[in-house]
């Protein structure tokens, strides 16, 4: 069996060194790559990778190399912290490069919409986290994710490990592999809500919007996040928005940055789901805030505003635990979220304002939440409900999308948008 492990770990990592030296002992023909030591560019969400070379992404850096050796393995092993429930950043950098391993053409799953298997076969998944302390939310986030990865990633097998200091690791891990070779994939776990406390309820005087996608002020994170921005500031709250691309990109650039969100009270993230998760550098722009937020006491709140590719608003889920796990962890006020299935389709980076009548429900939606922001309230269940309502059936999703696609790979002479560039020999 041909095992790759990728650490998403930062150097020095005790428990990763742990983790590998222990896969080393009981595997043969076991590659490794540290993943903070390779040359990985964030995923540009340009989808290049199946329009215009289809099957490999346009940045020529590690991300090719390493997308090409996962396809050619017949187990692929994550090691990573878990952040907020999630992956780390550096984990999740080449994870979001997985896309290129899929097809962007749509097949219906268990009921959800998905993207199409471009190879026959892939590998088996075992996704390794650890805490610093045991986290029954994290812990529940954390198997979601792996398991909704399994799925998009077309992952026969996929088993999530979260590593109990108090038993032996050895023996844990032995467990692991022992379910990965009986084909016995870890279930996918419910999850649970933060309560909120209306005592923690005050107005909001000043509100920062956090814009988390690389297409910046012409994305659809910037569209809807705009639009509730400028709802808060009719209703007297001051705003700022902030691009997280550029904005966390040095040392420098990060002071700023945190010195500016050190000043609201409320903070909206605004990102695009890339592979049930948010954008690498997102991420990354997190875990910069909580460390930030570890030597400064303040009272602020929190909210996201999350779009999908999918019809379906429910594959943000995921997503929207770990950014409600973030609040919690950081000690933030959870405000909760706004979820939209199908965003790019619909809005594709338009200012709401500048749309036609199938902004009115987003409108409304963005309102009401600004409504109850303002006030230092949870968003709606009402403005959630309308949010996430889907806005075209599935199967004409389906239908339009494929056209889409053809039609953009025609731009770049492509006919084969099937290509395996990969292929295992």
């Amino acid at each position: 069996m041909k095992t790759l492990i990728l650490d998403g770990s930062q150097p020095n990592d005790p428990t990763s060194a742990k983790i590998e030296m222990s896969l080393q002992a009981q595997l043969s023909n076991v590659e490794t790559l540290v993943l903070c030591e390779q040359k990985i560019g964030n995923c540009a969400g340009d989808f290049l990778c199946w329009v215009r070379s289809p099957g490999m992404c346009n940045t020529n850096d590690d991300n090719r190399i390493i997308a090409e050796k996962i396809m050619q393995s017949d187990l692929v092993i994550y090691l990573t912290p878990v952040t907020f429930g999630g992956y780390s950043s550096a984990l999740k950098r080449m994870v979001d490069h997985q896309i290129q391993n899929i097809s962007p053409f749509f097949a219906t799953i268990n009921g959800e919409i998905h993207h199409q298997p471009r190879y026959k076969n892939y590998p088996d998944v075992l996704t390794v986290g650890w805490m610093d302390q045991p986290n029954a939310q994290s812990e529940a986030v954390f198997r979601q994710l792996v398991h909704r990865n399994a799925i998009n990633m077309y992952a026969i097998t996929s088993v999530s490990g979260l590593v109990n200091q108090k038993e032996n690791l050895d023996d844990q891990i032995r467990g692991w592999l022992d379910e990965i070779k009986s084909a016995s994939s870890s279930p996918m776990p419910a999850l649970s809500k933060i309560e909120i406390s209306s005592a923690d309820e005050s107005p909001i005087r000043r509100a920062a919007l956090l814009v988390g996608s690389p297409r910046t002020k012409k994305s659809t994170s910037a569209s809807l996040g705009g639009y509730l921005m400028e709802q808060l500031n009719a209703r007297g709250v001051e705003t700022e928005t902030i691009q997280v691309y550029t904005s966390f990109n040095s040392a420098e650039q990060t002071r700023l940055t945190l010195e500016k969100l050190d000043q609201v009270d409320l903070i909206v993230l605004a990102f695009p789901l890339y592979v049930d998760n948010l954008p690498a550098p997102v991420i990354a722009a997190l875990e910069k805030i909580a460390a930030h937020r570890a030597s400064v006491n303040m009272a602020q709140s929190f909210a996201a505003i999350a779009n999908c590719g999918f019809p379906e608003a429910k594959h943000n889920d995921t997503a929207l635990a770990i950014c409600e796990q973030f609040a919690k962890e950081t000690g933030m006020t959870w405000l909760d979220s706004l979820s939209l299935g199908g965003g790019e389709g619909l809005v594709h980076g338009v200012p709401l304002n500048e749309m036609d009548g199938r902004a009115l429900p987003l409108k409304k939606s963005l309102e009401l939440a600004a409504t109850s922001l303002a006030l230092g309230k949870p968003i709606s269940q009402q403005a959630r409900d309308i949010f996430a309502k889907p806005f075209i059936p599935n199967w004409l999703y389906k239908l339009f999308g494929g056209i889409g696609w053809k039609q953009q790979a025609k731009q770049y002479v492509v006919k084969d948008l099937a290509a395996r560039p990969y292929e295992k020999v």
